[in-house]
């Protein structure tokens, strides 16, 4: 009875309001609750403004063009912490931050609660699987493990040591000198040699994305297709881009296909490789194979138990690819921005090579042309160490990250973080902040990492470029060797000019690419005898 009431009121109220209303009227309404909830979150709440229904969109799309220094101002504007909501129904919300201590919590003192995260995992499923890079719990452990083990090794070492000399000398060096002269795209020839270098140590192939001739090869094209579509997934709320995905059009459709590419090329070369070192068990600890691939493979035979399956392979290398693809190429186009800007950085780089130089016997026979550095002697360049580690600190290739919590946390500020948040820590906008790195932390300085002529390591969770933690980078030391190798090398022959009227500036992605790629002519230095 009493529910046949208050149905026939219902009924009665609604058609009340549905001869007596003008939509004008209802419209009205509907703007004074978008209004007093505006002021109500502006009230209650500090940080930007996070508006009903629309989130933070409105606050960042008004800012999206400097959107980095957007972030950056907020956060030093509101203490380094900020929260922000998605769009509606988007799921999203969390906080942003800069503080080193939340960091260091995050990563380390409560690791096992802040995890990538199942919304992260998803979006780069299609692409990564479930390798290191995608990977949380065990099945990271124990690829971190092996990860580790192998990098760190000897073998390994030797082998990356003399596959970044053969791309350096065989390769980039002559694409430069017949570029020499001529605009470039340094960007794009580091994309590219990065590129080839992380093909070679992971899978023990030669890409050939280094040519003279700067031509495109279906993997590469295929890859930075992919890397492009995946962020997508995390601009646009799930609601979206799932339908998308199912019905494969726009940017799904270009992932899908792209991504086919990648895994079809990582399925072929992984059955192949196992073929061959099936033929050749006889020389399987021998050095001949010495790329994370095979290494795995060999690895594997030796076990009772397989871990690592011929898919688990293909995801492990493709992440260690798209790792190291991206940051270090990054990584070195800034600093060679930053190079043409600090003359002065430049001159004390090659005062160090010089005198290195001069340190091998019989330096005099030596010219620019045949100097092949050795690891001992860029291990000694500790200003160029200083010089690249400053440029990371000011541009980090990954300039944000995020982690997921698994159960409610508070931070030991009081800030409280909720089971399923997205907690984003920018690592751009600590680069910029007095509190951490002094008052001239917008300087390019390479000085403030030296103390009495030595290189002196911050802390991880406050030059989080590397990572920090359980999951602080392997490839480190393969990356510094990498890029110290790539500056010497090019520095010594060749001096950078900034092609005029050039405008550089880092792209909204998930790596800091310069938005106009690094447009530079480069110039022989005269032929001296060190």
């Amino acid at each position: 009875m009493e529910y046949n009431i208050i149905i026939n009121l219902i009924i009665s109220l609604t058609r009340w309001l549905y001869s007596h209303l003008w939509f004008s009227d209802v419209v009205i309404a509907l703007l004074i609750i978008f209004v007093c909830n505006c002021i109500l979150t502006r009230l209650t709440t500090t940080g930007p403004m996070n508006w009903p229904i629309f989130g933070i969109l409105p606050t960042v799309g008004l800012n999206v063009l400097n959107f980095y220094e957007w972030g950056t101002n907020s956060l030093i504007k509101y203490g380094g912490t900020i929260y922000y909501k998605g769009v509606w129904m988007s799921g999203t919300f969390g906080l942003i931050t800069s503080d080193p201590a939340k960091i260091e919590y995050m990563l380390k003192t409560n690791f096992k609660n802040f995890p990538k995260g199942e919304a992260y995992k998803e979006r780069l499923y299609d692409f990564l699987g479930d390798g290191i890079f995608n990977a949380d719990d065990e099945l990271w452990r124990i690829q971190r493990r092996v990860a580790n083990s192998e990098m760190h090794s000897a073998r390994f070492m030797h082998f990356s040591v003399e596959s970044i000399i053969n791309l350096v000398h065989d390769k980039l060096l002559k694409l430069l000198d017949a570029k020499k002269g001529c605009v470039i795209d340094l960007q794009d020839v580091l994309l590219r040699f990065t590129f080839d270098n992380t093909c070679a140590v992971a899978f023990g192939v030669d890409s050939g994305n280094l040519e003279i001739g700067l031509q495109e090869t279906a993997f590469a094209k295929a890859f930075e297709k992919v890397t492009f579509a995946s962020l997508m997934r995390f601009a646009i709320p799930y609601y979206l881009w799932k339908p998308m995905k199912f019905f494969r059009i726009g940017f799904e459709r270009t992932l899908h296909d792209a991504v086919k590419i990648v895994h079809d090329f990582s399925e072929k070369t992984v059955r192949e490789r196992k073929i061959e070192l099936a033929l050749n068990k006889d020389g399987l600890n021998d050095n001949s194979r010495c790329d994370l691939l095979s290494r795995l493979i060999i690895m594997e035979q030796d076990k009772d138990e397989v871990f690592f399956t011929d898919k688990l392979l293909q995801d492990f290398c493709i992440s260690f690819i798209l790792a190291g693809r991206d940051t270090s190429s990054v990584g070195l186009s800034w600093f060679f921005w930053l190079i043409t800007k600090h003359p002065y950085v430049e001159t004390r780089i090659l005062d160090e090579i010089y005198n290195l130089l001069q340190q091998r016997d019989n330096p005099n026979k030596q010219n620019q042309e045949n100097v092949v550095f050795t690891e001992e002697e860029l291990k000694k360049m500790v200003y160029l160490h200083a010089a690249i580690s400053e440029s990371l600190r000011l541009y980090p290739p990954v300039s944000f990250d995020h982690k997921e919590p698994r159960e409610d946390d508070v931070f030991h500020d009081g800030t409280v973080v909720k089971k399923g948040a997205r907690v984003v820590y920018t690592m751009y906008g600590m680069a910029r902040m007095e509190s951490i790195w002094g008052k001239d932390c917008c300087e390019y300085k390479p000085e403030r990492w030296i103390k009495n002529g030595e290189f002196v390591s911050e802390s991880p969770f406050k030059y989080t470029v590397f990572n920090a933690g359980p999951r602080l980078c392997v490839g480190k030391k393969f990356a510094y060797l990498q890029m110290k190798m790539v500056v010497a090398s090019i520095l010594l022959r060749y001096k950078l000019k900034l092609v005029e009227g050039h405008k550089v500036c880092p792209k909204i992605n998930t790596t800091l690419y310069m938005k106009h790629g690094l447009l530079v002519t480069m110039e022989p230095r005269s032929n001296i005898i060190v």
